[in-house]
């Protein structure tokens, strides 16, 4: 299983910002033993694909509709005709902020596999839960309810983002990270058998530079999904790097 570097760019980029991007493409093409994306702003994915063929691009978030009359929304088929190739959904940003429920993203997920899209479903706990010694619960809860019973590992990976550590540079330690990712891979298996085995998990919670070899190189975490790291060709490199030693 090759290591999976997502780069989610959230509500940042302009058109100013393709150079950057070129870049990050650039400098992900060196390590050929690690599969890399990024996830931008819906307004930056066409203008993207087109100045990084051959790299893969995709969006932050779909519609559970193909169309209709949802003002301000894209639907996965825009993304996938816009050139997108995958899309994260159920990212912990929009399930505080746009209270999204496990039903919502389960329908999510369906709408952009039906849409030819690869998906990257998120899962986490916020810091109160882990303190309240909720995360497992929380966790795997919303494994079970996010995820379609069609999922597999060629168009659908998980992201574990502790909540609590996403831009805030901290991190679990790397015994909670391991019992949580062990636990996500146990219900993956028990649920969809080899199918499970094959479901990439990623980390995502302030990987960078720094900390990615660590992260890394804990079992069944299959590669991240950087946030503010993944900004830049020159703080994005350091984690390709980390994927691509932790395979050799």
């Amino acid at each position: 299983m090759r290591k999976y570097i997502v780069g989610n760019w959230k509500m940042n980029g302009m058109s100013a910002d393709l150079t950057e991007i070129a870049a990050i493409a650039s400098v992900s093409a060196k390590y050929a033993s690690v599969e890399s994306a990024l996830c931008l702003p819906a307004t930056l994915i066409g203008r993207a694909v087109s100045a990084v063929e051959g790299y893969i691009i995709g969006g932050q978030d779909c519609h559970m509709n193909a169309s209709g009359a949802h003002t301000g929304c894209v639907s996965a088929a825009m993304l996938a005709d816009a050139g997108a190739r995958l899309t994260i959904v159920g990212h912990s940003e929009r399930r505080a902020d746009e209270h999204e429920s496990d039903a919502d993203i389960r329908a999510k997920a369906l709408a952009a596999k039906a849409a030819g899209l690869e998906v990257i479903i998120c899962v986490g706990e916020t810091l109160e839960q882990r303190d309240d010694g909720k995360a497992l619960e929380i966790v795997l809860g919303q494994l079970a309810q996010s995820l379609p019973d069609a999922a597999s590992g060629d168009w659908l990976s998980v992201a574990y983002e502790p909540v609590w550590a996403i831009g805030t540079g901290r991190i679990p330690e790397d015994k909670d990270v391991a019992d949580m990712h062990r636990e996500i891979r146990a219900q993956l298996t028990t649920r969809f058998g080899p199918a499970g085995a094959a479901i990439r998990i990623l980390y995502g919670g302030s990987m960078n530079g720094e900390n990615a070899a660590m992260l890394l190189s804990i079992p069944d975490v299959d590669g991240g999904l950087v946030g503010g790291a993944s900004l830049t060709a020159s703080k994005f490199e350091p984690i390709f790097a980390a994927a691509a030693k932790s395979a050799e």
